[in-house]
């Protein structure tokens, strides 16, 4: 077992945990996008950041890939942290209005096109980790990045679903039909 604090509680936790899975254990609640019980951590969206501190040195890390640790402390909420959050929230505006309500925010201040999928990952590492199928996956880098469907697997993606309700912006369940009638 490893000791820890969050947010002034002292807990313990299994060794192998990451900060995210030892929270939500505790009834602690830190925001995600790209996690989803059953599949690997990715650390793609950022949204769960948390403050940590060992040994008189701080700094953010994502709290769904960290590992606890003996002695670790961690802050799941701080002026810093919050900022970040807001910040990832207007980035991927107007897909998440249920956390912009959580963080008071009303309009983003960054334009650009809207594609309606965050990048969070879920649909790949599902369709990958859980189906062994391999329908969806990344195309392209950087800004042209985005999820794509092998077109000889469309068919399987409409008919199989399961990843359509992880999808926080719904796009999978929109364009895996597109996919599947262009096909």
């Amino acid at each position: 077992m490893v000791n820890l604090n969050i947010d002034g509680k002292e807990i313990q936790a299994e060794e192998g945990m990451t900060i995210l899975q030892t929270a939500l254990a505790n009834g602690m609640y830190i925001p995600t996008l790209c996690h989803a019980e059953g599949i690997e951590p990715f650390g793609a969206c950022r949204l769960c950041m948390v403050e940590i501190s060992k040994n008189d040195r701080t700094r953010l890390v994502a709290s769904c890939v960290y590992p606890v640790e003996e002695n670790l402390v961690v802050r799941t909420d701080s002026k810093i942290i919050s900022k970040i959050r807001k910040t990832i929230i207007e980035l991927l505006w107007p897909s998440v209005q249920g956390l912009a309500k959580e963080y008071d925010i009303t309009k983003s201040r960054f334009s650009s096109e809207q594609t309606e999928c965050v990048l969070c990952g879920l649909c790949v590492r599902y369709c990958k980790e859980v189906k062994k199928l391999n329908a969806a996956y990344f195309k392209g880098r950087g800004i042209d990045r985005e999820i794509a469907i092998l077109p000889e697997l469309a068919n399987d993606c409409v008919y199989c679903r399961e990843c359509f309700n992880l999808c926080p912006a719904g796009w999978m369940a929109i364009h895996a039909g597109e996919q599947a009638g262009a096909s």
